[in-house]
């Protein structure tokens, strides 16, 4: 577990919390350098009187960082302007904090919001314009790297001025159009590169192969940025140590480790089996699982069970199940329960080396031992200096279930004086008298994570020993205990962790939301675990993307959801079939048309990808379209269906015009439309009339729409960005009541049956490949984990959907009961009109 906080930080950290940071905040905070900076700040700036809420203090923790050199007033004007949503993001402080540095009293107003993108907008016309004058005036640069230099051209565009300002998503997307101009597709570049760069490879293979580096394999390793791998090939996690670079006390146990490693690189996952993984866990998983893929080496899943009051069965099957879901496979599944003789005879040693002793101190005088509430000075334990042969006897008796819970522990015996806590004789046995999941009732003491974990480590040859930034006080102990047991060590390295905005990671929390009711169980698609994004229907390549594309670091940062949203959505665009769904129908009759009127219609599955191929769908005198794209009144800025009107349906030859309509006289409801097909030579519509409106249908000719059970669209489960850091109360009162509405009676084109056709026997495809490997490798096969979320597809003009687990699909994919999810909403298009 993370060390306690020495008083004065937990003092710290409470002040911080009054003025709005959350815990976590609150506490990297109060332990960092640049602590008293903030608290000078924050006091400034009055905010335990009038709190900011956890994103705005981010930005006022860089103010006091990089903002020393300014005047009160100055800094004052800064917290102000992030107080009123003017300044919104990082970059901006750093422009605001430039601006004023240079800037004499008072501040202009205007020049300041100009300077600092504050209130920035701008036209797609306009970014078009602006990119491509940018691609003009750096026209060398880029003809010469093409698609390989994309990311480095890219990052210059954001800053250039004109530029700066703009939604790196969007300014990415703009980017992208142009160079797909000039330089063919994104995917023929890379192969291309990749082709360049294993003709290089052979060629250097070749006995009087050149040592030099060829021009084309340089173009392939630029082009490597733009993968997954680039943040194991950048940034921080490229900066690790190699196999071997971690010194020993002993050099005697690296020969051992690198003997038996071979001098591959080892990591681990290791969760606790005590609750469901979330998005924060997709990044240590991507990570561990990720850097020893890179470099060729193995990753362990290990279960950290060593607390079997939590532990249930499920935990462990969905966490395997979630690592699979996101394309891994454990180079071996573990427990740390798999170690526990060997991790007590470690303790029995600890002891008879003087470094451990048993304690039937309580919990209260450990804590005073510690300081106290009162953070008062610390001193060693009565038993300290017990006997080694009586904290031996004891110890066995512990193990023979002689004490009961609380009656008796085994302590570390570290350096009570040492500014870290962690190093305070902390617990390394316990008595907790439940039985254990996988031993049984062989086990009465159970050992502690600050014991278990780097010797687990120690003990599988973990060369990088990979977790996150609340365990960097951890790692003195982590080394300190590998040390005294004269084993080998591995090097812990701490990453910051992934916060998503308007998700809750705690397991409490969560678990207070299922158990209560509040939403639908673990895998409820409203939820940011792991089981509810794959209920969603989130693809598991779009989580990859999202956690490669943010990097590594050793800053943590809550992460806007739409730039979650955004990598799903770029996800599905290039991935997904379109059909037409309509999700609140209302019948419509061309009445010009013969009642057995029928035409087919020939669509493509993708427009931008051919290899989907086509479908056929009827077209028919009787057709549902959607009651939004329908007003009883006409109006200058609705461009879709209404009277007097005429519009056209995706795909089909002609346009149609309203004719009249029918209401519900108790509702008032519209029930019923009737229109004219303008196909025939005496149509009141041209040939070449171009509509101002599209909108999609499905025919209502007898088996041509599939009934939808229930359509289910989602909303933020919360209303803040940060309910995590919101108490008991109020987390739960900040809950969004419309965040899931049900749609019954939506309709969808039958082409549906073809798409289910074929994801599933695509998803089947993958399984048969991956335990083909497994068999190539002599390793366990993978089974199955995918559901019938993998049916996926645009419904056009509406929103990317997914089947959920309560469809029901008859034998041969072709009938059943259609449930569909809300995936992701489509990407806003600023240029269209109502």
């Amino acid at each position: 577990m993370p060390p306690k906080l020495s008083p004065e930080v937990e003092e710290l950290a409470a002040h911080f919390r009054a003025c709005g940071l959350s815990d976590q905040r609150a506490t990297e905070t109060a332990r960092s350098k640049g602590a008293p900076a903030a608290r000078a700040l924050v006091d400034l700036a009055r905010l335990r009187d009038n709190p900011l809420d956890d994103k705005q203090n981010a930005l006022v923790l860089q103010i006091a960082k990089d903002g020393q050199g300014l005047n009160d007033d100055a800094r004052l004007y800064l917290v102000d302007a992030i107080r009123a949503g003017r300044i919104l993001k990082s970059d901006q402080v750093a422009a605001a904090i430039k601006f004023l540095a240079a800037t004499p009293p008072p501040v202009d107003d205007k020049a300041f919001d100009e300077t600092c993108g504050v209130g920035f907008t701008i036209t797609p016309d306009e970014l078009d314009r602006r990119v491509r004058a940018y691609v003009a005036e750096h026209d060398a640069e880029v003809r010469k790297t093409g698609w390989t230099g994309f990311s480095k051209t890219s990052g210059l565009m954001r800053q250039a001025d004109a530029l700066r300002w703009v939604n790196p998503l969007e300014l990415k997307a703009a980017a992208e159009a142009v160079f797909e101009e000039l330089f063919g597709k994104k995917e023929d570049a890379k192969a291309k590169a990749q082709a360049a760069a294993d003709k290089a490879k052979k060629e250097a293979k070749a006995p009087k192969a050149s040592t030099s580096a060829s021009p084309a394999a340089g173009a392939a390793s630029a082009g490597a940025a733009e993968s997954p791998d680039d943040m194991f090939a950048h940034g921080w996690l490229s900066r690790l140590h190699k196999p071997g670079g971690n010194e020993q006390k002993i050099p005697e146990r690296m020969k051992e480790h690198l003997q038996w490693t071979g001098g591959k690189v080892f990591t681990r996952f290791p969760p606790e089996p005590n609750g469901f993984l979330h998005i924060g866990h997709s990044k240590a998983i991507a990570v561990n699982f990720g850097y020893a893929k890179y470099h060729k080496g193995h990753c362990y899943l290990r279960y950290d069970d060593t607390n079997p009051e939590a532990e249930e069965q499920i935990y462990f099957d969905k966490i395997l199940e979630n690592v699979r879901w996101l394309g891994y496979e454990p180079y071996a599944v573990t427990h740390s329960s798999d170690h526990f003789e060997r991790l007590y005879d470690l303790a029995v040693l600890l002891i008879k080396k003087g470094l451990a002793y048993t304690s039937d101190d309580s919990a209260e005088e450990i804590s005073a031992q510690r300081g106290g509430k009162e953070h008062g000075p610390r001193h060693d334990s009565k038993d300290r200096t017990k006997p080694i042969a009586q904290s031996l006897s004891e110890f066995a008796a512990m193990r023979a279930g002689a004490y009961k819970p609380g009656e008796m522990v085994l302590r570390m015996k570290q350096d009570m004086q040492s500014s870290n806590p962690t190093m305070w004789d902390i617990i390394a046995y316990r008595v907790l008298g439940k039985p254990h999941h996988r031993t049984g009732t062989e086990w009465c003491i159970y050992p502690t994570y600050d014991f278990t974990h780097c010797l687990c480590d120690s003990f599988e040859n973990i060369s990088h020993s990979l977790c996150t930034t609340e365990f960097i006080a951890a790692r003195t102990a982590y080394e300190w205990l590998c040390d005294a047991l004269e084993v080998y060590k591995p090097r812990q390295s701490e990453y910051g962790r992934l916060t998503l905005e308007g998700a809750i990671t705690s397991k409490r929390k969560l678990l207070k939301l299922v158990k209560e009711g509040h939403v639908d169980g673990w895998d409820d698609p409203r939820l940011y675990t792991l089981v509810a994004l794959k209920r969603r229907g989130v693809p598991p390549a779009a989580v990859i993307s999202f956690v490669s594309n943010l990097g590594v670091s050793t800053q943590g940062s809550l992460v806007q959801l739409s730039r979650f949203e955004q990598t799903v959505r770029s996800h599905l665009e290039m991935t997904t079939p379109r059909l037409n769904l309509v999700l609140r129908p209302i019948r419509v009759t061309l009445t010009n048309l013969p009642s057995d009127f029928s035409l087919t219609v020939d669509k493509p599955l993708h427009p931008k990808d051919p290899s989907m191929g086509n479908i056929s769908v009827p077209f028919s005198r009787e057709l549902y379209i959607d009651a939004d794209d329908f007003r009883t009144e006409a109006s200058a800025d609705f461009f879709r269906l209404a009277p007097g009107a005429t519009v056209g349906l995706l795909h089909v030859p002609r346009p149609v015009t309203y004719v009249s309509h029918e209401v519900d006289p108790s509702t008032g409801a519209v029930t019923h439309i009737e229109c004219r097909y303008e196909a025939d030579a005496t149509a009141a519509v041209p040939a070449g009339f171009k509509p101002r409106g599209w909108i999609h249908w499905v025919s209502a000719r007898a088996g041509d729409a599939v009934p939808v059970r229930e359509a289910r669209l989602f909303q933020r489960l919360f209303k803040s960005d940060n309910p995590g850091a919101l108490s008991d109360a109020q987390y739960l009162a900040d809950l969004n009541p419309a965040s899931k509405e049900v749609v019954r009676g939506a309709v969808v084109e039958k082409a549906v049956w073809h798409v289910v056709r074929e994801s599933l026997a695509r998803a089947k495809e993958v399984v048969e490949l991956r335990q083909a490997e497994a068999a190539k490798n002599g390793t366990e096969a993978p089974p199955s984990v995918d559901g019938v979320e993998v049916v996926r597809f645009q419904a056009n003009r509406v929103a990317y959907f997914c089947l959920d687990a309560d469809s029901k699909l008859d034998e041969g994919n072709e009938g059943g009961e259609i449930v569909l999810n809300l995936i992701a909403s489509l990407k806003e298009d600023k240029g269209k009109k109502a």
